[in-house]
């Protein structure tokens, strides 16, 4: 819907500075409107004083936002209806931001649009979302020199009227003749629009920040997917790609940034000497102008207007800056960026053999966006926290992040930018490849990355763990998506994750070599263009089909869709006693509705530490001779090295318990990515109900000789570790539990326990840090004294000296058990340093704080967050839930929440009663719940709540059985 914003003009005498400021943020209305016609007027030089007098703003188009009593048409639809596409735009914008002006809340601009008709049409349609026009014309057909410069004289085609389609975002221009196919025309559009602010981080926003000591305004643009239509009127779909000529209006205090290098700046005189509300004079302003973009979407276009700093290198002639905040250049928090940034171009150039197009390239560090980082071509935008690095902090893994996140806003240079997807619903062909080829970009900064390890560990297990429902979407999605939201919904785990995985699947099978040949021919094939999947299937295809030495069962095409146009992923299951694999869909429950999905599955597989020929499934079931097995224990097979393939694998029992066997007797027999692998498989396998409970537990045994974090860390998560607080009042299974994996990880606790005694080196191996810190905090839960020696040392450290640095990767266990072997003394201290912390890392020192066994502790904590203003609903939440979790606290936590529900609810919701609902873990505590629920809440107001305690009831009964059988397995292997 167009937001009306009332004419005006700006008052500045000190007298009636309280009107200036109510009107501070229209003051530019007449003036924008001066430099816009004024400009207007000189790039039509040439077309006579006809047209120079269409350019005057008070020739105004009649507008209507009402489209209801519109017969049906194009606006109908959510997509354009192709009758026109744009060759070429001229945009000006005028972000209305200066010193002494209240906070930006407006911009102005004026758009001048080359288009080719394509079909006969006597209406245009832009889309356009709250935006309002001054003045609307077309001009065409432009012929000689104004068809190649859109210059040229050529006559006016009458607008009859300007008016909205909301429902699908459309301006629309009705005209008073028709536009004929293959002429070119220009449209021209003046607009104002509203500048977003937080939380709506989209469209064009404003930024509040510190710097210098002084608060400080920003504007930037964030436009992915539909948010260009919120900037400037446009064609705003990917495949609508044009070149882009992009000038912004702005105060000489401030730096400009956009898509390309500047071309010109310019003065402009405000001849009105309008003053800002503190008495200073505005009679400056300066226009810059950038250099021609190449053929791009609209969705990557950007724009900035700041008051940062910048650091600089040149890589391959391309101008590379980091512009950030200036204290945070000047303390070098962006100098690890910048060091590694040009060597991440130049090594992705090399990959795909292709140029980068541009000769500079802007990362612009935000203090705050909708979105971790955006790959706009040449001004690549980046919230603070994922950039920026103080070269001090060593032990986080912010380093990496960095590396990550920068690599794969480069990989979109040439998957997003330079070859862009037809439509949204193959958006994966521009997040899948980043998100894959950001791997390859971590390797090359950090060599000793173990690459595999990464890639499951970040990729596999938190991937394979949700795409397993019925109502999951497809990689390449089908269905045409028909409003905003839906789009935004496309931009998921499925989307990111499984398109890296499918890539490098595919890479494993083809080969990288043949990959990256078939990837340079896509690319220069649709450089500055649009393509879809086929597109891409088709130049693979082309490369397999001019070697020798690689044989697919089946087209690329029929491969390839079978794993991006169906949702979900298979499930293999072999019985290696007669080398039968069959297929089915992998479901979170067994027996959920079944689907008649097919997969042609390539096969990796190890045979007794030998790796094997890769081999196809391409059918539901098929027998495989070759993997017959005898029945010597030392006769093994393994399918999905390394995890190279996106599914599961359910081997017989016979199969698993040999496996199990292997472990035993020499772990390294199988590489550790499969052992993390095997981990995952059976455990998720287990939860769904595809094998018996003791399948993974088996797989356990031999955890004594792993010395691997990142096997561990598959272990320990998968076993849920984090909800075990409650197990200690379990008195049949704690015991046992204790026993069986204290002995287990003990070896590996006590080796690293010895190391961070001797220093924190260990954790600047950046992977292995999140592992090394659940090895920790898991032992530390089981008693370990090496833990708990550790935990208690260096929280004395810390308290005699606060400056002293814990590892971000141990600190919540350290925390956490140097509170709970403390007293109130460090209780207190732990809450002081909480008060006076503004970092993100503050939130381990407020959770730790419920592990004190202290009751009244944990009562006056509850107070202290109930009391303290500032904290969120959702962290008063969050420590109930902490509170609730723990031995001592979990009545204590019920009887806070009885006691002041009032409060909890005005401020919360329902959200501290779901917290608590989480820990519930009897049928008593179910009864007790629901006698609150019946006796406080409203009829109307426990439906969500009571079946969120029926979830809670049958997680117990579920609970129930496994406890029942994990405590006689653990009995009857003990010792063994």
């Amino acid at each position: 819907m167009t937001v009306k914003l009332r004419s005006g003009f700006y008052v500045g005498k000190k007298s009636a500075s309280l009107l200036a400021l109510l009107l501070g943020a229209l003051l530019l209305a007449l003036l924008v409107l001066a430099i816009l016609y004024g400009r207007c007027a000189q790039d039509l030089e040439g077309r006579g004083d006809e047209a120079a007098a269409a350019a005057a703003p008070t020739d105004e188009v009649p507008a209507s936002a009402d489209p209801s009593a519109r017969p049906p048409g194009a606006w109908d639809a959510w997509r354009l209806p192709g009758d026109l596409e744009p060759v070429h735009y001229s945009l000006l914008l005028w972000p209305h931001l200066a010193p002494g002006l209240p906070e930006p809340r407006t911009h102005s601009g004026q758009v001048n649009i080359t288009v080719r008709c394509l079909r006969d049409t006597d209406a245009v349609l832009l889309h356009s979302v709250g935006l309002v026009y001054q003045r609307a014309a077309v001009w065409g057909p432009l012929t000689g020199a104004a068809a190649a410069t859109a210059n040229g004289s050529s006559s006016g085609v009458g607008v009859a009227e300007l008016w909205e389609a909301p429902r699908n975002e459309y301006a629309v221009l009705e005209l008073r003749a028709n536009l004929s196919a293959g002429a070119l025309y220009e449209l021209q559009l003046a607009f104002r629009g509203k500048i977003q602010h937080e939380p709506e981080l989209h469209g064009l926003f404003a930024n509040t920040y510190k710097d210098e000591g002084e608060s400080r305004w920003l504007i930037a643009s964030h436009l992915e997917p539909v948010d260009a239509r919120r900037v400037y009127p446009c064609f705003d779909e990917p495949a609508m790609k044009a070149t882009f000529n992009i000038s912004i209006v702005h105060h000489p205090s401030y730096k400009v940034l956009s898509n390309m290098p500047i071309k010109d700046v310019s003065e402009y005189k405000d001849v009105n000497e309008s003053t800002l509300s503190n008495g200073t004079a505005l009679m400056n302003w300066t226009v810059t102008t950038f250099e021609t973009t190449p053929k791009m979407s609209t969705y990557v276009t950007a724009f900035a207007v700041c008051n940062f700093d910048y650091v600089t290198t040149v890589e391959r002639g391309n101008e590379i800056r980091i512009w950030a905040r200036k204290d945070a250049i000047k303390n070098g928090s962006a100098d690890y960026a910048l060091n590694i940034t040009g060597p991440i171009f130049s090594f992705m150039e090399d990959l795909l053999n292709i140029s980068y197009p541009l000769s500079k390239t802007d990362l612009l560090v935000l203090p705050d966006m909708g979105v971790g980082a955006m790959e706009h071509w040449g001004l690549i935008t980046f919230q603070e926290i994922s950039l920026l690095y103080h070269p001090e902090d060593k032990f986080t893994r912010q380093k990496y992040w960095i590396c990550k996140l920068i690599s794969h806003e480069i990989a979109h240079q040439w998957f997003g930018n330079l070859v862009t997807m037809n439509w949204w619903n193959d958006i994966w062909l521009n997040e899948g490849f980043a998100s894959y080829l950001e791997y390859l970009g971590i390797y090359y900064i950090m060599p000793t990355m173990p690459l595999d390890k990464i890639f499951s560990y970040e990729v596999f297990q938190p991937l394979l763990r949700m795409d397993n429902e019925l109502q999951n979407q497809s990689l390449s999605d089908t269905g045409e998506r028909q409003e905003s939201g839906a789009l935004l919904r496309l931009f998921g785990l499925i989307t990111y994750k499984k398109g890296a995985a499918i890539i490098r699947m595919l890479s494993n099978f083809v080969t990288e070599r043949l990959l990256m040949k078939a990837l340079n021919s896509y690319l220069n094939a649709f450089s500055f263009s649009n393509a879809n999947q086929d597109d891409l299937w088709n130049h693979i295809q082309k490369v397999v089909d001019e070697q020798n030495d690689l044989r697919l069962p089946a087209p690329v095409k029929v491969i390839m869709d079978s794993w991006t146009c169906q949702h979900g992923l298979p499930l293999l299951t072999v019985n290696l006693t007669t080398g039968n694999i069959s297929q089915e869909q992998f479901y979170s429950k067994k027996g959920a509705n079944k689907t008649n999905n097919m997969w042609t599955i390539p096969i990796s597989w190890l045979r007794n530490g030998t790796v094997q020929p890769l081999t196809w499934l391409d059918k539901s079931s098929k027998i495989f001779p070759e993997m017959k097995i005898s029945d010597s224990e030392h006769d093994w097979i393994i399918l999905n090295v390394n995890w190279t393939g996106y599914y599961r694998v359910n081997y017989d029992q016979k199969s698993w318990r040999r496996l199990a066997k292997v472990l035993e007797r020499n772990p390294k027999a199988i590489p550790s990515v499969s052992r993390f692998q095997l981990f995952g498989d059976a455990f998720e396998l287990r939860w769904s109900g595809y094998t018996e409970y003791d399948t993974p537990l088996y797989l356990t045994k031999y955890l004594e000789k792993e010395d691997d974090p990142l096997v561990w860390e598959s272990v320990l998560h998968h076993l849920e570790v984090e909800s075990w607080g409650l197990i200690q009042t379990d008195y049949e299974l704690y015991p046992v539990l204790k026993k069986y994996f204290l002995t287990r990880i003990s070896p590996i606790c006590h080796h690293y326990t010895n190391l961070l005694r001797q220093s924190f080196e260990v954790l600047e191996d950046e992977f292995y840090t999140v592992g090394i810190g659940t090895i920790i905090k898991t032992a530390c839960w089981l008693g370990a004294h090496d833990c708990l020696d550790l935990a208690s040392e260096i929280f004395t450290k810390w308290m005699n000296d606060p400056d002293f640095e814990v590892p971000v990767s141990i600190s919540s266990a350290i925390h956490c058990f140097g509170i709970q072997l403390g007293s109130d003394k460090e209780w207190d201290f732990e809450w002081q340093m909480y008060k006076r912390n503004d970092s993100q890392g503050k939130y381990h020192l407020l959770f730790a704080m419920s592990c004190t066994r202290e009751p009244w502790l944990l009562q006056r904590f509850l107070q202290y967050i109930l009391n303290d203003s500032v904290t969120s609903p959702d962290l008063v939440s969050e420590v109930i839930r902490h509170v609730a979790e723990s031995e001592t606290g979990h009545w204590i936590a019920w009887k806070f929440i009885t006691e002041n529900w009032s409060r909890l609810y005005n401020r919360c919701s329902f959200e501290p009663l779901y917290a608590f609902m989480n820990s519930v873990s009897t049928d008593f505590e179910v009864h007790v719940v629901q006698v609150f629920l019946n006796n406080t809440l409203e009829p109307e107001q426990r439906t969500t709540p009571t079946e969120m305690l029926q979830k809670a009831k049958s997680r117990n009964e579920e609970r129930k059985e496994s406890v029942t059988k994990m405590v006689k397995w653990l009995q009857r292997n003990m010792d063994i």
